[in-house]
């Protein structure tokens, strides 16, 4: 063998891409690999966007997504998007076929049931709305503030009518630019930034209303 060979990475080192591929071509633990690595983040993309009232939904639209994953592995081309994108816009196809089918109100009040109210207040940048972070070693009262905060954006998210919920999760969470936001939800650039504008003007409004009144009772 030459010394100058090229040595073969490890398959965890690999990206997302060429782990598919080379799952498409027959390599089981790739997918393995794959699952792992985006288990967490599609069932919780999954679960905000389906929202309390379908939370019974959630654990089969998030299989059917990677079944779809798994059938239509042959169609990926990194080409045409990241396997990531790819991936995140299978899991948006289905969750708003599975919106459609419920014939889910538009608007409910949701809970936070998974505790993760503070996990949210990072993920969204409430730090924005309020004057600190929740990030700052924050006291005991101010913890209790940024979780009852984090509820409340999981309620007002819930309240956002589908599209600019899908728009505002795959934007400000999953880190989709414009472009590629357009491209997954199948519309036009225009479309695609007039439904986050829309979305974050109606965040904004409901949680700016909601931590005046908790400030008021701080």
């Amino acid at each position: 063998m030459s010394a100058t060979a090229a040595i073969p990475e490890r398959l965890d080192e690999l990206p997302d891409d060429q782990l598919m591929l080379g799952y498409a071509g027959g390599d089981a633990s790739a997918f393995d690999l794959l699952y792992t690595r985006y288990e967490s983040e599609l069932f919780r993309f999954v679960r905000r966007l389906l929202g309390v009232r379908l939370a019974a939904e959630v654990g089969e639209v998030f299989q059917q997504t990677w079944s779809r994953i798994v059938e239509t592995r042959d169609t990926f081309s990194p080409e045409d998007a990241s396997w990531r994108v790819w991936a995140f816009t299978i899991a948006y196809e289905i969750s708003i076929e599975q919106l459609r089918l419920s014939g889910r109100q538009a608007v409910f009040y949701a809970h936070d049931e998974d505790g993760d109210g503070l996990d949210a207040a990072r993920i969204f940048g409430l730090g924005a709305l309020r004057s600190g972070s929740p990030d700052a070693h924050p006291s005991a009262d101010e913890l209790a503030f940024w979780r009852a905060a984090g509820r409340r954006l999981q309620a007002c998210l819930d309240e956002l009518p589908d599209d600019q919920r899908a728009a505002f999760l795959l934007h400000h969470e999953e880190g989709f630019t414009v472009e590629v936001l357009a491209r997954a939800l199948g519309v036009d650039i225009e479309t695609a930034s007039d439904r986050l504008r829309r979305g974050l003007d109606r965040l904004q409004d409901c949680m700016e209303r909601y931590l005046t009144v908790l400030e008021r009772h701080a």
